[in-house]
């Protein structure tokens, strides 16, 4: 890192809220996640206050974003984050016949995941309840899978996309062959 600790602390003030309004979260919120007081958060959000590195990391903690990356001299938005294929951390002992593929950032989390789920014939993921409010989205990418949420079942094909309840106990099993979609988690 080449920038000087002036650029750094002339931009710290707009990241952090920044990262905060991405995340929806007022300044009551960020204080409670982080125990920073309010006003705190907000005199280090307006430049009038400079934060300790434990306050700063309590507070990339609470807003979910990377230390290091809040004080690089690139912004998030000139920046392109690249998982690559080989990359991909995987789930292979979920079920039978089903890799799943990691693919959104671990910081999402309990939010907003995405996955790759790959099916052998017959391949079956079964789910317990997740959070309450929970909702998934499922899109076929390749073949054929029934999809169970609840009492409630469908049948899906290459192309179609199903959203069910996901604090229920679910299921998606690949029928007549393999089968490839793209699972999106949604926690409430």
């Amino acid at each position: 890192m080449t920038d000087s600790a002036d650029d750094i602390l002339n931009r710290l003030p707009a990241r952090l809220k920044e990262a905060r309004r991405a995340q929806g979260l007022s300044l009551e919120a960020v204080a409670n996640l982080s125990g920073v007081s309010r006003s705190m958060v907000s005199q280090i959000e307006r430049g009038e206050s400079s934060p300790t590195i434990a306050t700063l990391w309590n507070l990339t903690r609470a807003l979910q974003v990377d230390f290091a990356g809040l004080l690089d001299g690139e912004a998030a938005r000139d920046r392109i984050d690249v998982l690559r294929a080989a990359e991909a951390p995987t789930i292979d002992n979920r079920g039978e016949g089903c890799r799943i593929r990691i693919l959104s950032p671990p910081e999402e989390a309990g939010h907003h995941e995405l996955y790759e789920l790959i099916l052998a014939d017959r391949g079956v993921l079964d789910s317990q309840p997740h959070a309450r409010g929970a909702r998934e989205q499922l899109t076929v990418i390749e073949g054929r899978v029934s999809v169970t949420s609840g009492s409630a079942e469908t049948h899906l094909e290459t192309g179609d996309s199903a959203r069910y309840a996901a604090d229920v106990p679910h299921r998606i099993a690949a029928t007549g062959g393999p089968a490839r979609a793209l699972l999106v988690v949604k926690d409430a």
